[in-house]
């Protein structure tokens, strides 16, 4: 099933590109306004609407059965008369002049069956032994008969479960698919005017400039594209070519983080945002639940069109398997991220993946934060995730969360809230372990006063001193993994 998702996933893709390396080249070509894609937008948003109808698809077919229906109960019967009652002398007496006495007999004894306490089955095998010579054999096959048609339902419930992430997956799809349809009609072309200055002032500075264009300026953050090669074999660095738009346009411009550092004679299209307004030092503190070798928490931190992302789970228990657990879903987190998805789309892909390879409840929190370097703003998703804290000068808030980690089940329900932050502000995130080892009742104030008694300026410090702290309530002995994430923000 997971190998025709992805294979479903590239077709689409791919037919995507196609319709998208049409638009912008084909067009180009001909002299259209690069802006006029409405009717292969139109056919992406088809593509995301046939992904929805076949999710549809998926959620109308029969749910989770959580006990076993009439019908399955009734066949446990069944079997226990052929096996056992069918040669019986009391047969006539049991099932036909007391069929119902026997039924509700054997339903009660499949309760105490479902509720595995072996002294009480023992019991009531021995009372009903009392008024049936086939006692132990009938309620030995009745036993086992609900112990394999409940592996039946388990079993059931497990497609059901793979079926419902599926749907999730293509429902995921089809936002992705019509965030991309979004973006291509974001793309236009630059003022003729702009386009002309933008031309002579980069070909005085010896760059050649082959096509130029932008992303619609929604958000009024400029985003532009140039086709370039530097003239006469020089090499000019791509912060240079930045300086010189800059002189364009009126603000400071930015090469994106995987564009080349130098412009040689090969044309490259580069694209140049705006700088940000803000930056981000981060720095970890971390230590290993005793007599383990390997934490089961992980992390990430990256930056991404003007945003700065961190990631932090902590996975099940400790050890080992924790840590894949973790590994997994900061590695995936990241990917999604990095690659444009929201951080809500992300969680959700995380989450599917999550249910469709669980095996013993594999389940890992999820915590994620996206600051905004151009405005301040700073975005959180908790599922599962511990209590958050931001410091400002004298005073500290917490951002909580009680909502289920990921891995659980199918649609998972994430916990979102916004802050501004401003200049000289600090993030902190932590994993359980860290306010598990803090007085009962009194985590949260606790953590407020080592935050703020906290007078390192460097993030990486102020880490492993609130790290420190903590360790010091619980003798210095790690009772669970440990982790302490904190980024602190400044004006550029």
């Amino acid at each position: 099933m997971q190998m025709w998702m992805i294979a479903m996933l590239a077709v689409s893709v791919i037919l995507i590109v196609r319709d998208m390396a049409k638009i912008i080249f084909t067009d180009k070509k001909k002299g259209k306004p690069i802006y006029d894609v409405y009717p292969q937008k139109e056919k992406i948003e088809g593509y995301a609407r046939s992904f929805q109808r076949l999710a549809h698809t998926f959620y109308e077919l029969p749910n989770h059965q959580e006990q076993l229906t009439q019908t399955e109960v009734q066949d446990i019967f069944s079997r226990a008369k052929e096996n056992v009652c069918q040669n019986c002398t009391d047969y006539e007496k049991c099932w036909t002049m007391q069929e119902n006495q026997t039924c509700q007999r054997a339903f009660e004894f499949l309760r105490v069956v479902e509720e595995g306490n072996p002294d009480r089955f023992v019991r009531e095998q021995g009372e009903w032994f009392t008024q049936c010579c086939q006692a132990v054999n009938f309620t030995e096959n009745l036993k086992k008969s609900f112990f394999e048609i409940r592996e039946e339902l388990l079993y059931r419930n497990r497609l059901i479960e793979n079926r419902l992430a599926v749907a999730e997956q293509l429902n995921e799809v089809a936002r992705l698919i019509k965030k991309l349809s979004a973006d291509v009609s974001d793309i236009c072309s630059v003022p003729t005017a702009l386009e002309e200055k933008i031309r002579k002032h980069l070909q005085k500075h010896r760059i050649v400039v082959d096509q130029v264009w932008m992303l619609s300026n929604k958000d009024e953050k400029w985003r532009i594209f140039l086709t370039i090669r530097a003239r006469g074999g020089q090499c000019i660095t791509m912060r240079e070519v930045a300086r010189q738009i800059s002189e364009v346009c009126g603000c400071s411009m930015v090469p994106a983080r995987d564009s080349r550092a130098v412009l040689n004679s090969e044309m490259k299209t580069v694209l140049f945002t705006q700088e940000t307004n803000y930056k981000v030092l981060y720095g970890v503190a971390k230590v290993t639940k005793e007599r383990e070798t390997i934490s089961g928490d992980n992390y990430a931190c990256t930056s991404t069109d003007g945003q700065f992302v961190m990631c932090l789970s902590d996975g099940m228990g400790s050890g080992i398997e924790a840590n894949r657990e973790s590994e997994t879903v900061v590695e995936l987190l990241e990917q999604f991220v990095t690659s444009g998805f929201s951080r809500e789309t992300a969680a959700r892909m995380v989450n599917s993946a999550l249910v469709l390879q669980r095996k013993d409840g594999m389940f890992s929190s999820v915590d994620v934060c996206t600051l905004d370097l151009y405005i301040g703003i700073c975005e959180f998703l908790k599922a599962g995730a511990a209590t958050s804290f931001i410091r400002r000068a004298n005073w500290v808030e917490t951002i909580t969360s009680t909502s289920l980690a990921a891995g659980l089940v199918q649609q998972l329900d994430f916990e979102k809230t916004s802050r501004k932050l401003y200049d000289g502000d600090y993030l902190v995130m932590v994993t359980d372990g860290v306010m598990d080892a803090l007085p009962q009742k009194k985590e949260e104030e606790t953590m407020k006063e080592i935050i703020l008694q906290a007078e390192d300026v460097m993030p990486k410090e102020v880490g492993r001193y609130i790290l420190e702290k903590a360790l010091s309530y619980s003798e210095y002995r790690a009772q669970d993994d440990m982790t302490v994430l904190v980024a602190g923000m400044w004006k550029k």
